[in-house]
C-alpha cells in the first residue's frame, strides 16, 4: 500500500537578519541614525551596522510516512517545526532540502483565514475553497447546507468575511475543510480559537472523518485530545524527529522533553531510582485502570535536616493538578533527617482515572534553621490502560451508584 504522506530529509532554512543596534536609544541617536541611513541610500551605500543574516533550521532532516486512514498527532514545543511542516505539506512554502508527497486531495486548516478572500462573502469563499480542492459545483451545492449549519453562521453566510470574528473565520474554515471530503486533512492548532463546545464538535467531526478511512494530520498542544483522537504520534524537537509511534508513548516522549532526569537544587541531595510497581520509570509505565499502584524512589541526603516534609503530585496530560498531598517527616516516625539514604514508597489506591497519560513526582521540602529548600524528583509517566465501565471524556470515571425505579401512576398524577 502506498503511503498517504511521505516526507524524506525534509528541511527548511530561514534567514534571520539581526542588527547590532541597541534596543533603546536617545532621540538624538535615532535622528543621527536616520540621517546616516538617508545619506547612505543617496550615495548608493548603507551606513547601518546590520550583521549578516543568521540561519535557522525550522526543519532539519525530517523523514516519515503516514499510511492511508491513519490519524497522526504532531506535537512538540513552540518552535519545534510543527507549523512549518504543515505549510510545506500544504504547498504554501517550499522545503530548502528534501521532498514531501501527498497522495489524494488535501484539505488544510492552518492559520485562521488562510485561503479566504476578505472581500468575498462566506458563501463565495465556500465555493472558492471547494474549487481549489477540485470539487465540482454540484458537489459543493449538495454539501452547502451541512457546511453552513456546522459552522453556525446562519444569516452571516452572505456577509463579507472581513467582518467575521476570528471564531467565525475558524468555524467556516474548518467546516469547509472537513465537509468537502479530502483524502488527507491537515489541521493546525487553530481549534484553540473556538469555544469549548465547538472544539468538541470539531474533534467529533475528525473522529468521523477518521472512521471513514481518511488520513488526518493533527497538530495540537492538547495532549488529551491527541491521546484520544490519534492512533500514532510524531514528536518534533528543534526541527528533528524525536519520536514516531503510538500516541500514548508519543505524549510520554513529549512530556519527557521538558523535564530533566533528576532535579538537584542545592548540594548533593536528590531523588534516585524512581519506579512504578517496581518497574524503572525510563518510559511510561502501564497501570490497569482502576488498579492501585506504588511509586517508589530513594532520597539521598548529603547533610542533616532538622525538619522535613514529603509530598506527591499527580497531573494529567494537560498538566491539570489532580492530587497534591503531603506528610511531615515526624508523622513518618522521623524525628530528624540525618545524612544518608531513605527509601520512599507511596501507594495510590485504585483511582478513577480515565485511561491516558499521567505524571507523578515526589518532593522533599527541607528546613535548616530559617532556610526552606525543595528537592523535586524527576517526573514519572504513568500510562493508565484498559477500560472503565461507563467511561466518558472526563478525567475521572467515578463508580457512581445508578438506580431507577418505576413510579406508580397515582404518584405521577399527584
Amino acid at each position: 500500500m502506498n503511503a498517504a504522506i511521505t516526507a524524506s530529509d525534509l528541511s527548511k532554512k530561514y534567514r534571520i537578519r539581526a542588527t547590532d543596534q541597541a534596543y533603546y536609544s536617545t532621540l538624538r541617536e535615532s535622528l543621527m541614525s536616520a540621517g546616516r541611513t538617508a545619506l547612505g541610500f543617496a550615495l548608493g551605500r548603507g551606513f547601518g551596522r546590520s550583521s549578516a543574516p543568521a540561519e535557522f533550521w525550522s526543519l532539519d532532516g525530517l523523514s516519515f510516512e503516514v499510511q492511508p486512514g491513519e490519524v497522526v498527532g504532531v506535537i512538540g514545543h513552540n518552535g519545534a517545526g510543527k507549523s512549518t511542516l504543515l505549510r510545506i505539506l500544504s504547498r504554501i512554502t517550499e522545503p530548502t532540502r528534501g521532498w514531501a508527497e501527498i497522495r489524494g486531495r488535501v484539505g488544510s486548516l492552518l492559520e485562521v483565514g488562510t485561503g479566504f478572500h476578505e472581500e468575498l462573502t462566506g458563501r463565495e469563499n465556500l465555493f472558492l475553497n471547494g474549487a481549489i480542492l477540485g470539487m465540482k459545483q454540484v458537489d459543493i451545492r449538495r454539501r452547502f447546507d451541512a457546511i453552513v449549519d456546522f459552522a453556525e453562521l446562519g444569516a452571516f453566510v452572505d456577509t463579507p468575511v472581513k467582518h467575521y470574528s476570528s471564531g467565525m473565520y475558524m468555524r467556516l474554515a474548518f467546516s469547509v475543510a472537513a465537509h468537502l471530503e479530502p483524502d488527507v486533512l491537515l489541521v493546525d492548532e487553530v481549534l484553540a480559537v473556538g469555544d469549548l463546545a465547538f472544539q468538541r464538535k470539531c474533534l467529533a467531526k475528525m473522529e468521523h472523518i477518521a472512521g471513514e478511512g481518511r488520513t488526518v494530520l493533527f497538530v495540537s498542544h492538547n495532549l488529551a485530545a491527541v491521546k484520544e483522537l490519534c492512533q500514532t504520534a510524531i514528536v518534533l524537537q528543534n526541527g528533528k524527529l524525536a519520536y514516531r509511534g503510538s500516541s500514548a508513548n508519543g505524549v510520554a516522549a513529549y512530556l519527557r522533553l521538558s523535564e530533566t532526569e533528576t532535579t538537584v537544587l542545592t548540594g548533593g541531595t536528590a531523588w534516585h531510582r524512581l519506579a512504578v510497581n517496581g518497574h524503572a520509570a525510563h518510559e511510561a509505565v502501564a497501570v490497569a485502570a482502576g488498579q492501585p499502584f506504588t511509586l517508589s524512589a530513594t532520597l539521598h541526603c548529603d547533610e542533616a535536616f532538622g525538619r522535613g516534609r514529603f509530598s506527591c503530585q499527580l497531573t494529567n496530560a494537560s498538566r491539570d493538578l489532580l492530587i497534591e498531598q503531603g506528610v511531615a517527616a515526624r508523622d513518618l516516625r522521623l524525628s530528624a533527617i540525618d545524612a544518608g539514604a531513605y527509601e520512599m514508597r507511596v501507594t495510590f489506591p485504585g483511582l478513577w482515572l480515565t485511561p491516558g497519560i499521567y505524571t507523578a513526582w515526589l518532593r522533599f521540602n527541607s528546613e535548616v534553621g530559617s532556610v526552606s529548600r525543595d528537592f523535586d524528583s524527576a517526573p514519572v509517566l504513568i500510562n493508565v490502560t484498559g477500560l472503565l465501565e461507563g467511561e466518558g471524556r472526563s478525567v475521572l470515571t467515578a463508580p457512581l451508584d445508578w438506580r431507577i425505579e418505576p413510579v406508580a401512576d397515582r404518584a405521577v398524577s399527584a
